[in-house]
């Protein structure tokens, strides 16, 4: 992630983490927070890998002292045990294993789950009928109402990333 887990923002406005050609020179940067940073473990594709990356994102938000709120954390919890479940049940074929990646920022932590295969996941309208089939739904559902942001881009090596990153105070309703 270029901006470190800096900024206002899930993403930095340009690759470089630079203001746009003509804009005024930006300030200097104020040092980093001491929980803002971006980590990143690997896991195999396998069902107990669900409740072991919830809990290292659990683990890892106490440790470092983010000051996130709990429903924020509740729901990104959800989020990582959704995205990690669904590239367990469909990317496990090929993508033998997957990355977790949290990077907080000063105001936002975002949580990815990269994976080796192929396919881009959408999410499907709710089926009754069906037990399953509506994570990506769900993490939609969450992140919308966190006004937070999620999306799906691909890897320089033909896998994919999916992501969600939400404010660390919640929304106002």
């Amino acid at each position: 992630m270029d901006d470190q887990g800096r900024g206002p923002g899930p993403r930095p406005e340009d690759e470089d983490g630079d203001r746009p050609a003509g804009a005024e020179t930006a300030p200097p940067r104020p040092a980093p927070l001491p929980y803002e940073g971006v980590w990143r473990f690997t896991a195999p594709a396998v069902d107990a890998s669900v409740p072991q990356a919830r809990h290292a994102v659990r683990d890892l938000l106490l440790r470092q002292g983010v000051p996130v709120a709990d429903e924020v954390v509740q729901g990104l919890l959800l989020i990582v045990s959704e995205l990690v479940t669904n590239a367990v049940r469909h990317a496990a074929l090929l993508s033998p294993t997957l990355a977790v990646e949290v990077a907080v920022g000063a105001e936002w932590v975002r949580v990815s789950v990269e994976d080796n295969h192929p396919y881009r996941p959408t999410a499907l309208e709710a089926d009754h009928g069906r037990t399953g089939g509506r994570g990506l739904l769900l993490v939609r559902e969450i992140t919308r109402e966190a006004n937070g942001v999620c999306d799906v881009e691909h890897t320089a090596g033909g896998g994919k990333v999916v992501w969600a990153a939400l404010p660390l105070k919640p929304a106002r309703r």
